[in-house]
Order: structure tokens, then sequence, then C-alpha cells
């Protein structure tokens, strides 16, 4: 419940964020900011499964090939109560991963990598999947594309603030050229940081929500918290070799672990503090 408070008070930050510096610009240059990145965003929203099965390789698995993960598949979306996936993928790695990309409930695609269907054991692999489609019932995709856009909008109006000042200044404000200065730096590098700093934050909240309920779905927290460790050394030990940083978020670890320089910049929670949480949870 409170990952859920926190994601609607994050968002809300963002939007007064957007509204003071959209403040600062008349109504035609925060119309074309919005425009330009809804319109960005839309797409990623609306082909986001796509993109990211074609960023990583990912191909269908047939119910031929894994008759049980697709059961499992079947099993944990009936307890979480929302349709099946529209595919199951496999992605050609050795890397212990998996992600759900989509845009809710009734339109989603599930992939794990080769490594996490020999490492984890069925019960390991459960505690994945119920994590992943989690995300689809919590219509993730959809939060994470708000406070994209939002930020990006945000992002977008700095850039402009940057140009005015090289051409001039902003407008027609009266500020002396110290308060114009202060204005711009804050416009141009504070608030664009500020904005990425809550949208990763809010990534992070929607994760532990994630583990919240797939552990759940299954009334136990252990695989979950098992799979973890396994999938944490996995990613360490065995780094993804191809695929986009962009898109990091969808999986369940950050398959390119060790680039943010501080839990500030990550999309992931630590695991550690992922997995003492799941060990906590009583049932």
């Amino acid at each position: 419940m409170w990952n859920q408070i926190k994601t609607v008070l994050l968002l809300g930050v963002l939007t007064a964020i957007l509204l003071l510096i959209g403040g600062f610009f008349g109504k035609t240059g925060l119309t074309i900011a919005i425009i330009i990145v809804v319109l960005m965003n839309s797409v990623t929203y609306f082909f986001s499964d796509k993109i990211a099965l074609m960023m990583y390789r990912a191909k269908p698995i047939k119910k031929t090939q894994y008759p049980w993960l697709h059961e499992m598949v079947k099993d944990i979306a009936k307890r979480a109560g929302i349709p099946g996936p529209n595919g199951i993928y496999i992605i050609p790695t050795e890397q212990a991963n998996a992600f759900c990309a989509g845009r809710g409930p009734k339109h989603y695609v599930v992939a794990c990598t080769e490594g996490i269907l020999k490492i984890l054991d069925k019960d390991e692999l459960k505690g994945v999947l119920s994590h992943e489609l989690s995300h689809a019932k919590n219509r993730d995709v959809l939060v994470a594309t708000v406070a994209a856009t939002i930020a990006g909008v945000i992002s977008y109006l700095a850039q402009m603030a940057q140009f005015a000042a090289i051409f001039g200044g902003m407008g027609n404000n009266n500020n002396n050229n110290s308060g114009g200065m202060i204005e711009i730096l804050v416009l141009a590098i504070l608030t664009p940081i500020i904005a990425v700093i809550i949208q990763l934050s809010i990534s992070r909240s929607r994760e532990y929500m994630a583990d919240e309920s797939g552990a759940k779905l299954l009334k136990d927290g252990k695989p979950l918290a098992t799979a973890l460790e396994k999938i944490d050394s996995s990613v360490k030990n065995t780094p993804m070799k191809f695929g986009n940083k962009a898109a990091n978020s969808l999986f369940i670890e950050n398959p390119f672990k060790g680039s943010s320089l501080t839990n500030l910049f990550s999309t992931h929670p630590p695991s550690a503090e992922r997995i003492k949480k799941l060990r906590e949870m009583k049932f």
C-alpha cells in the first residue's frame, strides 16, 4: 500500500515541477513541449512489448517446447485474476533474468532468458514470474509512461531555457542579470535532474510493489528472495552482451548492473533490500 501511495505522491511532485517550469513559458512553448513528448511516449506505450522483444532478440516459445512453463504462467495468471500473456518468449543469453512488457493486464508478454531457466528451480521461477505478471496487473507500464512523459516535458522545457539563455534571456522577464542566470540554472540543470531522480524513484517503488504482489500470489516470499540472490549473482558474473540500457527497467534485475553510480540513479532497488523485505513478509 505504501508503494502505491508513494507513486501517487511522486507523480504529484513531478506534475508540480512541470507546472512550475511551465510558468516561465507562454502557452505556446508549453503546448509544443507536451505534444512532442506525448507523441514520443505514446509510441513507446503502444509498442513497448514489440520494441523490447526486438531489442533483446527474444523468440517465441511454443507450448510443445516448454509445456510446463506455459502451464506455470497460465496458473499464475489465474491466481492474479488476469488473462494469460499474448506470448512467452526466450532471450538467448546465459544471464539469468526476465521481463514483462505491454500495456496492461489484457495486453502483455513475458520473456525469460535461457540462463534463468537453467539456474532456478520451479518454485523460484514461479516467484519470478509472479513478480513479472504483477507488473501487468498493476499497470506499471502505464505508470512508467506517465512519469516518463512528465519528466520528458520538463527536460524539453529545460532545453528551451538553455536556448533562451544563449539568445538573450527568457521571454520578457524584468529580472536583473543575476536573477535571470539563477532562474536559467535551476530550469536548465537542476529541474531535469530532480525529475529524473523522481522518475527513477517511481520505478523502484513499482519494483517493490511487484515483489510484494508476486509474493502474495504464492503466499510465500522466500522463492522470489532465493531467485533474486541467484539472479543478482548471474547479472554480476554474466554481463548482457546485447540490448539497450534504456530498457533495463523492464527486467526483474538491471541486466547492466554496475553501470549506475549510486542507488539514487538506479531503476531497481538494491537486491539486498528486496530480499530482506521478501524474507520478512508474513502471510
